[in-house]
């Protein structure tokens, strides 16, 4: 159930923007993992992504699974932008690393939260996406 609200809250951010050009792919930086601990999911674990350049965040929580998902406003001017990624107390840096001449393709990256140890996994990210828009890779 909490991952179905979860879904649903994603197509909701990826889908109903104020502005119109706004829901397209090349106005959204997704950033989708998994926290666990000596490797069982952390449920309802709040995660923070925030730009360095402005001060502004994007917060969500973990599911029962440990999942996250954070949309955040990104256009083509933020490719290279830095990033915070917080998970509680314990933080680490991102870069936004797309193509901002490709306008077809969702941007993000993975990261999963072990403990206190964050990796980044930007190969999983279209098979983690897909997987929770039950969709193929493009």
């Amino acid at each position: 159930m909490t991952r179905i609200a979860l879904l649903l809250s994603l197509l909701a951010a990826l889908t109903v923007t104020p502005v119109a050009a706004e829901h397209e792919v090349y106005y959204r930086y997704t950033v989708v993992g998994y926290v666990t601990d000596a490797g069982r999911p952390r449920p309802r674990q709040d995660v923070e992504l925030i730009r360095d350049k402005t001060g502004f965040s994007y917060v969500t929580g973990t599911d029962e699974a440990g999942l996250f998902v954070i949309v955040a406003r990104l256009g083509d001017e933020s490719a290279g932008e830095s990033l915070t990624l917080r998970v509680g107390a314990v933080d680490a840096p991102l870069t936004a690393h797309f193509d901002p001449s490709n306008h077809s393709d969702e941007r993000g990256t993975r990261v999963d939260v072990e403990g206190r140890r964050f990796v980044e996994r930007p190969a999983w990210f279209w098979s983690t996406l897909a997987k929770l828009l039950g969709t193929s890779r493009r």
